[in-house]
């Protein structure tokens, strides 16, 4: 039976919604509340808090076609007939409800009765101590012993690390002999015979830290069946990138490059590669992600950057990849037709990264093929280290494309003394930031030591003014004891109201007094952990161990706040009128301005800054309330609070809520309602970095100076 891709999905989604299955469309690609996973990477992903229990599903009984990235491999896809970068994954589920019997025996009606497939080529492997489910298959289903192979744990039995596990069984067709006949074509083998298309995962146990397998009360079935490969056998093509699902890709690069697909096995590899990645860029860009230099976003980067280097082996010399999003988008829009809204957006990020990368590929290359030049002259089959770091750092050139290029020319390289290099650095960088704001390892130390020896505590959240005991004075980088009129100085308190900058909000300012004793409080800085009053001392003189009067000036923490409070409202207000994948990438936030940088490809228009302006504004008018709590980070994620990405977090988080609007975490301090912040006024919009924008704005009395200022020139 012939069947295109779209028939496919819709018959198997159409099949289980008549067993009870609630039909929930693909969630996205970024996971949702769940930071131990960069993508969803299988079909259950989204649903291991029903698994665990943790949440209840809107139905015991779910059925979906699931988005999935997975770059473990990367360096297989365009090599083999069947490693991709983004597939789908078809699963049923069900939480609790029914178990092997109607999972073994619905698995072999849809495959036999629905997709028409030929049960002679049908072969079942199962878990060698599963009993039940080969009398299921053998007793119930029909299928005769010796179709029915009882394979090990490594093959045939679900788990990771302790909790739910269970056995599993696949059901896999076999080609033909004309598929291979090698000691790899076999069940469970690496040849291109037989295919795994589907493995049905029961269930059954809570695998304890001991190793004990205990019974789950629950019992849940977990199933993937293989999108694409479906699609190949059911369309009698020899790959997956020969189906419908790649070859409007395949055709359209043929015709735009004028070089033919099967010219020869370089030439295929590079077709394959670069309409494998033109899908997972696409679909990851869809749903939010956007290049850059660390976590998915590097992923996208990498993606991007390899479709590139292989479209350079078919004569492609500028950017190209971004040029088959509408082909993408039309292969995709029976299941996703949501993505065609996003089409422009999405081509506007890829050819951006596309220019990019061509301006420092073509020098990447010339750099390392002159070191490949060498390593033939001096008989050498890797690639130092610090040769591959070198072109990493200093050209950008990344590792996995030194690797690949390397080994196209049949070298190697030292990853271990990359590794080594990048993480010297790494404690380069580290120890810079320790150091900064000392002048030597011994203050740094005296910090550290002042730390761990006194309570120190924040209270500035709840007041401006306190009674206070000073617990050491610092100058020069040295312990003393007293700081007199005219002097300069750090003085450390076992409790301040005093906001040490962090956080892009700067610190406060104030003064210590005791009687007629005074000190100006310049500024609040961390160091080492210790919130540090920097100090010039007006009149009298101050001595450790004295306690003092500690006020912040009112009026400009107030201000301070109210810039603060700004710029989650911009942040959210930025994500509405942009789209999801705004994020903020740094901010400063002073009395009399704030600064904004985040994650977006192009300048804003005049409407965009107009629509954003007048979002916030909205929100300063509504009054929302701002309310503060402090839970555990992940509860925190569980109610929705955005972190920023990169950023570190205890345990301990402190979230701030403006009405239903914002929901954050931040350690900063706010205006106690939003109409406080009276007024926003953008002043200016910038570029900072490649996919990095930045606003400067203004609040409150600042924006009527502004507009005063404005009527008078």
């Amino acid at each position: 039976m012939v069947m295109t891709g779209d028939e496919i999905r819709k018959a198997y989604l159409d099949f289980f919604e008549d067993k009870g299955h609630l039909v929930l469309p693909s969630a996205p690609l970024i996971p949702r509340n769940d930071p131990s996973i960069l993508w969803i990477n299988a079909g259950m992903a989204p649903f291991k808090r029903y698994f665990n229990g943790v949440e209840t599903p809107p139905r015991n009984r779910i059925v979906t076609s699931q988005k999935c990235i997975r770059t473990n491999d990367i360096e297989n896809v365009g090599k083999t007939d069947r490693h991709h970068t983004f597939f789908e994954m078809l699963g049923n589920f069900s939480f609790g409800d029914y178990f092997k019997k109607e999972a073994i025996t619905w698995g072999w009606e849809f495959v036999t009765e629905i997709l028409e497939m030929d049960k002679n080529r049908l072969w079942i492997t199962v878990y060698k101590d599963d009993e039940e489910a080969f009398d299921i298959w053998h007793n119930i289903v029909g299928i005769p012993e010796n179709r029915i192979l009882p394979m090990g744990k490594k093959d045939n039995f679900w788990e990771i690390g302790t909790g739910p596990c269970g056995p599993c069984s696949e059901i896999h067709y076999d080609r033909g002999e004309e598929y291979g006949t090698s000691e790899e074509d076999v069940i469970g083998g690496e040849g291109d015979r037989y295919l795994e298309i589907w493995n049905l995962v029961f269930t059954q146990f809570d695998k304890t830290e001991n190793g004990e397998y205990l019974p789950l009360p629950n019992k849940n079935i977990d199933t993937g069946m293989g999108f694409e490969r479906v699609a190949s056998i059911l369309q009698g093509v020899d790959s997956n990138f020969e189906t419908d699902i790649f070859m409007p890709l395949i055709n359209y690069i043929a015709v735009d490059s004028g070089i033919e697909y099967n010219k020869d096995p370089e030439t295929k590899m590079a077709f394959r590669v670069i309409a494998d990645h033109s899908r997972g860029t696409t679909m990851a860009i869809f749903d939010g992600a956007l290049p850059g230099n660390e976590g998915r976003g590097y992923v996208i980067r990498r993606i991007i950057r390899r479709a590139v280097r292989y479209g350079g082996k078919i004569g492609y010399t500028e950017p190209f990849l971004y040029k088959l999003v509408p082909m993408v988008i039309e292969t995709m829009k029976k299941a996703f037709p949501e993505i065609k809204e996003k089409e422009t957006y999405i081509q506007k990020i890829i050819k951006a990264e596309e220019e990019r990368f061509l301006l420092t590929l073509d020098q990447g290359l010339s750099i390392l093929n002159d070191m490949i030049k060498g390593m033939k002259g001096k008989d050498k089959g890797v690639l130092s280290g610090r040769d591959a770091f070198k072109l990493y750092d200093t050209y950008g050139f990344p590792l996995d494309l030194t690797r690949d290029v390397l080994e196209e020319e049949g070298f190697d390289v030292d990853e271990d003394g990359f590794n080594q290099e990048m993480e010297s650095q790494r404690k380069r960088a580290r120890q810079a930031r320790d150091d900064i704001g000392f002048s030597a390892p011994e203050e740094a130390k005296l910090y550290r030591c002042l730390k761990n020896d006194n309570n120190h505590e924040f209270i500035g959240y709840e007041k401006l003014k306190e009674q206070v005991k000073i617990i050491a004075i610092i100058k020069e980088g040295k312990e003393i004891d007293t700081l007199k009129a005219g002097q300069k100085g750090e003085i450390i308190l076992d409790k301040t109201p005093f906001y040490a900058e962090s956080g892009g909000q700067i610190g406060d300012k104030g003064i210590l007094r005791l009687d007629e004793n005074l000190a100006n409080v310049y500024d609040t800085r961390k160091k080492a952990g210790l919130s540090v009053q920097l100090v010039e001392m007006k009149e009298g003189e101050l001595h450790k161990g004295q306690r003092v009067e500690a006020k912040v000036f009112s009026d400009l923490r107030q201000s301070t706040a109210r810039n603060h409070s700004a710029t989650h409202l911009l942040h959210k207000s930025l994500k509405e009128v942009l789209g999801d994948h705004v994020n903020q990438a740094g901010s400063l936030v002073q009395a009399d301005r704030l600064r904004f940088d985040f994650n977006h490809f192009t300048a804003l228009t005049d409407e965009e800054l107009r629509l954003v302006e007048e979002k916030v504004n909205k929100s300063i008018m509504r009054n929302l309330s701002v309310d503060t709590i402090v839970t555990d980070l992940d509860k925190a994620k569980e109610i929705g609070a955005t972190a920023l990405f990169g950023e570190k977090y205890g345990q301990s988080v402190r979230v701030v809520t403006m009405g239903e609007y914002s929901k954050e975490l931040c350690g900063g301090t706010h205006v106690q309602a939003t109409g406080e912040i009276g007024f926003f006024r953008i002043i200016n919009e910038s570029s900072v970095a490649a996919g990095v924008r930045r606003i400067e704005a203004i609040t409150g009395d600042e924006v009527l100076r502004y507009i005063n200022n404005k009527e008078y020139l």
